[in-house]
């Protein structure tokens, strides 16, 4: 009984205004409305050994755009050296300005630009396309696609360990032009379609991850982030920003202070970063820790509406914590279709939350997300067997069976 008052009382939560903000730089948005950001075609593919054709890339974001949901991570401005399944991500960006899924509403496509020269080259190649002129990438050629970066052999990938995505003794690693990217210009919007590009960037709660993930301390990291935001807000582009590890390290264990949390977030948020989105890259987060930092968070001044949550199933706890933050206040996930993931520098770390398993958890409780679950395990069964791998959403795969016996 009295856990069925405990849900009773998160329902009636999701009808309720949350309260003023602090650092304050989205909109207001009614607070039984839960936005989803679907980082599959990113985050979810990233990390597969196999090279994944474009077309296939390209298929996955038109299918999910179909579902009603608003926000995709589409891509990455990452050095093919550090992320060979990223290096078609021009194509990508390409494709989507030239040639976006036909919807009844707007979308953002996001990529995540690990340095200056990762937001320099998007720039180039977005600055190049005229919507309608860019090859249909998608449809079918009469030869096989062959991949931009071939992919290791087994060998290699059994014995290769995770590289940094961005290296100080690598500069040049993403050579660009980068005359004129400082002009102001419109932003980086399609209005016959109504879709639009932003960027994502990334530092990390712990030095131990940061140091091995990009070569530099968190004030280094914090110092290359306000280069990014700096050249993305003199083109009118929305920032999202990213701190890894932030319930739990490879390297420095579980427990992750809740205050450097908040002191990165706060970084981020008054350089001019739009939303924050705090990762438990691990899984390692639990329901008590996951509420101390959220609780910290707000002692910062961070208003829930500048935050997204971004959780792993590495330990079957992501609804969980999401549970947790819906009960604080927050109103943005991440997720990914099929349960679609990992970490290169996490070794056992599991997919994302998946997508149709976060949807039909809020739809239980009464929340709304626009997005149609049952599409949504429609595309985790397919991704699924594109790849060659279990479909790790439970909803979905029970979804699907009712719909089908």
């Amino acid at each position: 009984m009295a856990k069925m008052n405990h849900i009773s009382r998160l329902a009636r939560q999701l009808g309720r205004q949350r309260n003023t903000r602090c650092f304050s730089a989205t909109t207001n948005r009614f607070a039984g409305e839960v936005r989803i950001i679907e980082v599959g075609p990113r985050d979810g593919l990233q990390n597969e050994k196999t090279s994944i054709p474009l077309g296939t890339k390209l298929e996955l974001i038109r299918r999910l755009a179909q579902t009603g949901v608003r926000d995709i991570e589409a891509g990455s401005f990452v050095a093919p050296k550090w992320v060979p399944q990223m290096a078609n991500s021009a194509d990508v960006l390409n494709h989507l300005l030239g040639h976006p899924p036909s919807v009844p509403y707007p979308i953002a496509y996001n990529y995540l630009v690990p340095n200056l020269k990762g937001l320099q080259n998007l720039l180039r190649t977005a600055d190049d396309v005229k919507p309608g002129t860019a090859p249909d990438l998608s449809q079918p050629t009469d030869a096989p696609e062959a991949p931009l970066t071939p992919p290791p052999s087994p060998k290699e990938q059994e014995e290769a360990e995770p590289v940094p995505i961005t290296s100080a003794e690598n500069p040049n690693e993403m050579p660009s032009d980068t005359s004129g990217v400082n002009d102001p210009v419109e932003p980086l919007l399609s209005s016959a379609s109504g879709i639009r590009t932003e960027i994502s960037l990334f530092t990390a709660a712990t030095e131990a991850f940061s140091k091995a993930n990009t070569s530099c301390s968190i004030a280094e990291s914090l110092e290359r982030c306000k280069e990014i935001v700096a050249l993305a807000k003199s083109r009118n582009i929305r920032v999202r920003g990213y701190v890894s590890v932030a319930l739990g390290c490879p390297y420095e264990g579980p427990d992750v202070a809740p205050s450097k949390v908040a002191e990165v977030t706060a970084s981020l948020l008054e350089m001019g970063v739009d939303e924050v989105s705090v990762a438990d890259t691990t899984g390692m987060g639990t329901a008590p820790r996951t509420r101390d930092l959220l609780k910290a968070l707000s002692a910062a001044g961070i208003a829930n509406q500048d935050l997204a949550l971004h959780f792993h199933d590495t330990y079957g706890q992501a609804l969980v914590n999401v549970v947790v933050g819906l009960e604080h206040g927050i109103r943005t996930f991440d997720s990914s279709v099929g349960g679609l993931g990992g970490c290169p520098y996490s070794k056992g770390a599991t997919g994302n939350v998946a997508t149709e398993d976060l949807v039909y958890c809020l739809h239980s409780l009464g929340a709304t997300t626009g997005v149609n679950v049952e599409k949504m395990a429609e595309i985790g069964e397919w991704i699924s067997t594109e790849l060659g791998k279990e479909n790790d959403s439970r909803a979905g795969k029970a979804v699907l069976a009712r719909l089908r016996a």
